[in-house]
């Protein structure tokens, strides 16, 4: 039988720095595809379409949530976000592991359909230090910051939900930390293969015939 890809889900508070954890651990852990969520938002300075997200307009986006093509979909901070149904669907049936970056909003619904998903959250160091990234984050008015951080303290109790917690304070630790969640869970015992433990590790009829008493 071929292994199934495995689905990691990565939730944070706004400004927490996932997206730059999410974008380095692909590189790190092999056979692991990110998967480019689609938003109604405007592009930040740098971000590209179909790079950090399909970046579309609420008609379409709307129209794509009527064809059900969302996974999971959410409104944030005055816009929508959604997870492409198919891509990760057909990634998943490949046997490549799928990496989703969403909200608690988004990832509340992933879990209700995929229960045996791995679910891990990052935390800032602190309020300040959450506040200080914000501050140095370009397009973001005072207003918006203090919404977001605002959220960030009702968000951060949602960890509860999540089987990991990485708090972010060093993004080299941090991303040893995510790598050694991938791992591990790729290595569980209820990940095995019988069909290839029993081929290569239990012994046929005539083995077992022709052995002594």
């Amino acid at each position: 039988m071929e292994r199934r890809g495995l689905l990691y889900i990565v939730s944070a508070p706004s400004g927490t720095g996932k997206t730059t954890l999410c974008k380095q651990i692909v590189h790190i852990v092999p056979n692991l595809w990110h998967s480019v969520s689609c938003t109604t938002r405007q592009p930040r300075p740098g971000e590209e379409h179909g790079r950090e997200y399909f970046f579309i307009d609420d008609r379409t986006f709307q129209e794509m949530i009527e064809r059900q093509e969302f996974v999971e979909w959410a409104r944030v901070y005055g816009h929508w976000y959604g997870t492409p149904r198919k891509a990760i669907a057909d990634k998943l049936d490949q046997g490549v592991d799928v990496l989703l970056e969403i909200d608690t909003q988004g990832a509340a619904q992933i879990k209700k359909k995929f229960q045996d998903g791995i679910y891990i959250y990052i935390l800032p160091p602190s309020l300040k230090a959450l506040r200080t990234r914000l501050q140095m984050r370009a397009g973001d008015s005072a207003e918006e910051i203090a919404r977001r951080l605002k959220k960030a303290r009702e968000e951060v109790w949602s960890y509860r939900e999540y089987y990991y917690i990485v708090r972010n304070d060093d993004l080299k630790q941090s991303l040893k930390e995510l790598e050694s969640i991938f791992i591990a869970e790729r290595i569980k015992t209820k990940r095995l293969d019988i069909g290839w433990l029993e081929a290569n590790f239990i012994l046929d009829k005539e083995d077992k015939e022709g052995e002594s008493p």
